[in-house]
């Protein structure tokens, strides 16, 4: 009976395996599936569970990805706009030092220009020097025409002599023109008794005619309270002595007048003077015109004006009627930065040198020294006179003599004549409006020191 059991149970089994599955219809179909559904989500939803670390894992690496790269990127920006600020603080720097270096060479350039300055004016005033027997001419109580001043003398160098036409005043007040001549140019070795030029007949005329009434000219020229001829210059041009001066009618009229005489007649002393024209206008007042010594592209050249700027006319002749005059021009220009703030004038007529034209010039520090007529010196072109080479910067001579400040206006120096003579230049000048002096420089050195001023700036402009 067991051993039937066990075959029997066996067989049940085996035909249960082989039965098909049963087909469901109906609700029970519909619930299958909606079980299968279910079982299918919950698979779905436990793969999902299991997949979601491994894409939180993967987005947060590309998370980190992308704020390293944000990071570089910020990092990057970060050196770029600190390494450009780093090399424009260091380019700062750099501007910085070098502007300071320049600051600082400009100073020093202008420390080692003013100590040049300094060098050559000392060099200029130590070139220049006055002559220790100076006064060379003092007025003389022999003759009363010149018993009160001697000055401001004219000067010709002629056949180894140096000749003088200085301004004289005497009881008269009337200026007029003596003679002196010396071989050495220091001691005087022959003067005049009597005036050898004088113009009275048009100022005694004006004089009479407004009689009684005040001048309208502000100031009196050296003590000439009766005018005449003041402040001679002579000219040799060929074989004539040209004359310019002022002439003053001793009432409202201040003009340049010219005249002449055969350097034959000058020499033998007849003096035969061409009647004097006037060739600046009138009603104008105009002083220290100068003649060039020789013609300027085959004219002669009068130099009437040195401020603003060198004013020179050139003309075919020197014969003027009464319509004739030069249209001169003066300036009371100022300039507060140079020691001739106030230029007044030319001096003596122009030196010819190899370098250039040498003039010397008069003019005043009316800011820091009003009271004092100084010298300085300039380098004009040979071709173009109207351009300036050179300039002083300092003057070349000062009125500190007791016989620069002993007379009729103190603390003046005025130079109406120079000449060279043995390789020496002679300055002959005024002194205090009484006295003729003279000062002497070897000229080679002074050319060359006046060039070592640099070129100057001439042109000046009104400090109202």
């Amino acid at each position: 009976m067991g051993v039937f059991n066990d075959w029997l149970k066996k067989v049940v089994n085996e035909e249960g395996k082989k039965q098909p599955k049963p087909i469901s219809v109906g609700p029970k179909s519909k619930h299958k599936k909606k079980v299968v559904k279910a079982v299918k989500e919950e698979k779905v939803s436990k793969t999902s569970h299991k997949s979601t670390p491994k894409k939180i894992k993967k987005a947060s690496k590309k998370v980190d990805s992308i704020v390293v790269k944000k990071t570089k990127k910020v990092t990057k920006k970060v050196k770029s706009e600190t390494k450009k600020a780093l090399v424009k603080k260091t380019t700062k720097k750099k501007v910085d030092s070098i502007v300071v270096k320049k600051v600082r060479k400009k100073v020093l350039k202008k420390k080692q220009e003013e100590k040049k300055n300094i060098d050559v004016h000392k060099k200029i005033k130590h070139i220049v020097k006055k002559f220790e027997g100076n006064p060379i001419i003092a007025p003389s109580e022999k003759n009363r025409w010149e018993s009160k001043a001697t000055f401001n003398p004219a000067v010709l160098h002629a056949e180894g002599k140096i000749h003088l036409l200085y301004r004289a005043m005497g009881d008269s007040d009337v200026s007029v023109l003596g003679y002196t001549a010396s071989e050495d140019g220091f001691t005087m070795t022959e003067r005049s008794d009597e005036p050898v030029y004088f113009s009275t007949k048009t100022h005694e005329a004006l004089k009479k005619k407004n009689k009684g009434k005040k001048s309208p000219i502000d100031y009196v020229s050296g003590g000439g309270l009766n005018g005449g001829c003041e402040d001679p210059r002579l000219t040799l041009i060929e074989d004539t002595v040209y004359l310019t001066y002022t002439a003053f009618d001793g009432w409202g009229s201040l003009r340049m007048a010219l005249s002449s005489i055969s350097l034959k007649d000058f020499l033998k002393k007849k003096w035969n003077w061409k009647k004097p024209i006037m060739i600046s206008r009138p009603g104008e007042i105009h002083k220290n015109w100068v003649l060039f010594p020789e013609k300027i592209d085959g004219k002669f050249a009068v130099l009437h004006s040195i401020n603003p700027d060198i004013l020179i006319e050139q003309l075919d002749d020197l014969e003027f009627n009464d319509k004739e005059h030069i249209d001169g021009f003066f300036s009371t220009q100022k300039n507060k930065d140079r020691w001739d703030s106030w230029v007044r004038g030319a001096g003596p007529p122009p030196i010819k040198t190899k370098d250039g034209w040498l003039l010397i010039y008069h003019a005043m520090d009316i800011y820091n020294d009003p009271d004092r007529y100084k010298m300085g010196a300039m380098l004009l072109d040979l071709k173009n006179p109207q351009k300036i080479i050179a300039r002083s910067k300092e003057p070349i001579l000062e009125p500190d003599m007791h016989y620069e400040n002993e007379g009729w206006k103190a603390g003046v120096s005025y130079c109406c004549g120079a000449v060279v003579k043995d390789d020496q230049l002679m300055i002959y000048y005024g002194g205090a409006d009484k006295v003729s002096c003279v000062a002497t420089a070897d000229a080679d050195k002074f050319v060359k020191t006046l060039l070592k001023s640099g070129k100057p700036k001439m042109k000046m402009r009104a400090d109202s």
